[in-house]
């Protein structure tokens, strides 16, 4: 069995591919410090069905503390590192870069280090497709990216070239995978898809940022994990995209939300902000060629699994703050 250090283990994303490894028969050793930047209690919920499976190992810490995540390489000697934990959240960032630098920039440094010192032979990074703002579709990953709009792809973008470093230096093996929006079931509440869902069902107008008519690459939260999953492979240093491969408009999306949950949505639009991005529009053959990886659920599909679950869970997610 193989110990797999994932960080923001009770994260949207980390909770998923801990749950996958552990189906899969690893070990995993989940670190997240439960920060309040959004609501604690779908953290919560996802935490526990982890601890339900015994090869799942918790401590709340944060990746900025060196000293406390030294002691966990110490005691449980992780064969590889995902580093799922970051501050996320674009429009955020702008409100206190100062965290997202420390977390994401910082924090990541910090498991680099603790990987070269303990010998741990393979990294894995969570991007973002935040980085390519600008840049010719569909973006490769091969495009520069060094005009990051938002404190929060700038984070990302150190986070990045920080792990390189490593991998010159030391021979570290680094998969980083840049993500496209990613949706599914126990999603973020700062994210479109949970807010627009649950603001569907209270008969609340949704607030739209813009026309409407910007395009996402949405990307469910399975296929992601799978990805990650897959990145633990040897592959010396590489950047990959994970992402559906196709821009749908929001207000696409919003008529498939509406469809599933049987409501029809409101709207209020508000003034489009200058640091998101257009359109994000993912070119996966990368991902395809090495890690034999593509997306396999439809957008149609995840939602229906996303509003089927946001149903089910109604008695508590309905308390959920956006």
């Amino acid at each position: 069995m193989k110990k797999i250090l994932v960080t923001g283990s009770a994260g949207f994303i980390g909770a998923r591919v801990s749950e996958m490894l552990l189906e899969e028969g690893y070990q995993v050793i989940g670190v997240d410090n439960l920060n309040d930047y959004y609501d604690v209690n779908l953290k919560l919920w996802r935490l526990e069905k982890l601890k339900k499976n015994s090869n799942f190992i918790f401590y709340k810490i944060s990746v900025e503390n060196y000293n406390e995540l030294k002691t966990i390489f110490q005691e449980n000697c992780p064969e590889a590192v995902i580093n799922l934990a970051a501050r996320t959240g674009v429009r955020y960032s702008l409100e206190n870069p100062f965290i997202y630098l420390s977390t994401n920039s910082g924090g990541n440094l910090n498991l680099l280090e603790l990987c070269r010192e303990y010998e741990v032979p393979k990294f894995v990074l969570a991007s973002t497709s935040s980085l390519y703002a600008g840049q010719k579709m569909p973006f490769r990953e091969n495009l520069s990216v060094n005009m990051p709009i938002s404190p929060y792809a700038a984070s990302k973008k150190a986070a990045e070239m920080m792990a390189y470093t490593y991998h010159f230096l030391y021979g570290l093996d680094v998969s980083i995978l840049r993500y496209f929006t990613v949706y599914g079931p126990a999603g973020r509440p700062d994210m479109a898809t949970f807010r627009f869902i649950k603001w569907m069902m209270e008969g609340v107008p949704l607030v739209i940022f813009g026309d409407g008519q910007q395009e996402r690459d949405f990307t469910y939260v399975d296929d992601i994990a799978r990805g990650t999953i897959s990145a633990l492979i040897p592959l010396r240093y590489e950047i990959i995209n994970l992402g559906n491969n196709y821009p749908y408009k929001l207000s696409e999306a919003i008529k498939l939300m509406e469809k599933s949950v049987g409501k029809k949505a409101h709207f209020d639009y508000k003034e489009f902000h200058k640091a998101d991005m257009k359109t994000t529009w993912a070119d996966i053959d990368k991902a395809k060629e090495l890690l034999g990886w593509q997306p396999q659920v439809s957008l149609e599909e995840g939602i229906k699994r996303t509003v089927e679950w946001t149903k089910n869970n109604w008695g508590w997610v309905k308390k959920i703050k956006i």
